[in-house]
């Protein structure tokens, strides 16, 4: 779910924040180009809207770069099979691998209506709506999801029993911005968890359990216990439907003896499989009924008083460009100590 700006928050040009965010992902080795291209994605995740996968993760980034969890300067491997697409990411962060994979499969959708991609060794992904987002903009609806080591959990359980697994899809909407939706299928994203934890502060009842299966509203209890699925059995649910899809779609013998059965405190684990699945909006009843269809039902909801997924992050990302992106003071703390530590010091200018 994206959260509002923290009223307290200074802004900061968001082509001043993408450029000390690249600076600093080359200072951990990462290459300029792809260093670049992940800076651009976790400013725009922010400007969106996705507080928990912006610029709150740059920190535990660096992090997994320094542990060896994400390769920075990785082989990026593509095999094209008859209507689908095979990816090695060779441990990329998945923000390094997206763009990567996306102008293959569209390359691909020109020739048939929809390509299933396949994606191995991938490091997280980040916020997934962002890539659901850009392939809906190249006109390709697209869904996708990531699994999870273990973290989902019923109350009264000992131990997790499946990922969080998100998953998102982004859909073309003739004259204005796409949709865009994503969820995990946790009741709330593990990212929320861990800045309460950061931050010293409780959770609501009902995010997770404590490691004995007992409900917990302790942050930093939580960070060692369990999340709860959404809609109980339902979030359970399609969480495997994203296991089969990401996981068993894509593993290999390797993958299996390497199998994670739990996720690190800091999150962000690495080596994780995912799939992107796009269709041609085209390629089935033909461009034009698509279009038509989808005007016709998103304006009923709109007109019943509802608000299409993606309207907001549109006006946030909007407002962030003409007025700057809002960095929560805890976060400019974090950014700046990290600064220091890698010799890349934050002396951007609010504005």
């Amino acid at each position: 779910m994206a959260n509002e700006p923290v009223a307290s928050a200074r802004r900061y040009p968001p082509a001043a924040l993408i450029g000390w965010t690249a600076r600093i992902f080359s200072a951990s080795g990462v290459a300029d180009e792809s260093a670049l291209q992940i800076a651009q994605t976790m400013v725009r995740t922010d400007l969106r809207g996705y507080r928990t996968h912006g610029m709150t993760r740059v920190a535990s980034y660096v992090e997994r770069y320094a542990e060896g969890d994400f390769n920075p300067r990785p082989d990026i491997r593509i095999e094209v099979r008859d209507g689908a697409i095979i990816v090695d990411s060779d441990g990329a962060l998945g923000h390094a691998v997206a763009p990567v994979l996306q102008e293959a499969a569209l390359k691909e959708l020109a020739k048939r209506a929809q390509v299933f991609v396949a994606v191995r060794e991938c490091g997280h992904l980040g916020a997934l709506g962002i890539h659901a987002l850009a392939a809906a903009e190249a006109g390709a609806f697209c869904m996708l999801g990531q699994r999870t080591p273990p973290l989902l959990a019923m109350e009264g359980f000992t131990e997790p029993g499946l990922g969080h697994n998100p998953i998102a899809f982004g859909c073309p909407v003739p004259g204005r911005e796409p949709l865009v939706f994503d969820i995990a299928c946790s009741v709330a994203a593990r990212g929320h968890i861990l800045i309460a934890a950061r931050d010293g502060k409780p959770i609501p009842e009902g995010w997770a359990v404590d490691r004995r299966g007992k409900p917990t509203t302790d942050a930093r209890e939580a960070v060692h216990g369990m999340l709860m699925p959404m809609g109980g059995h339902k979030g359970i649910g399609i969480a495997m439907m994203v296991e089969c899809l990401a996981g068993a779609f894509t593993a290999t013998a390797e993958s299996l003896a390497n199998f994670v059965s739990r996720v690190p405190a800091g999150g962000a684990v690495g080596r994780q499989s995912a799939f992107f699945w796009y269709m041609d909006p085209g390629g089935f009843s033909g461009r034009e009924v698509f279009d038509a269809y989808t005007s016709k039902w998103t304006g009923i909801y709109e007109q019943a008083g509802g608000r299409l997924p993606g309207s907001r992050g549109e006006e946030l990302e909007r407002d962030g460009h003409a007025h700057g992106l809002a960095v929560a003071p805890e976060i400019e703390r974090e950014l700046r100590a990290l600064g220091e530590r890698v010799g890349v010091r934050f002396d951007l200018v609010p504005v």
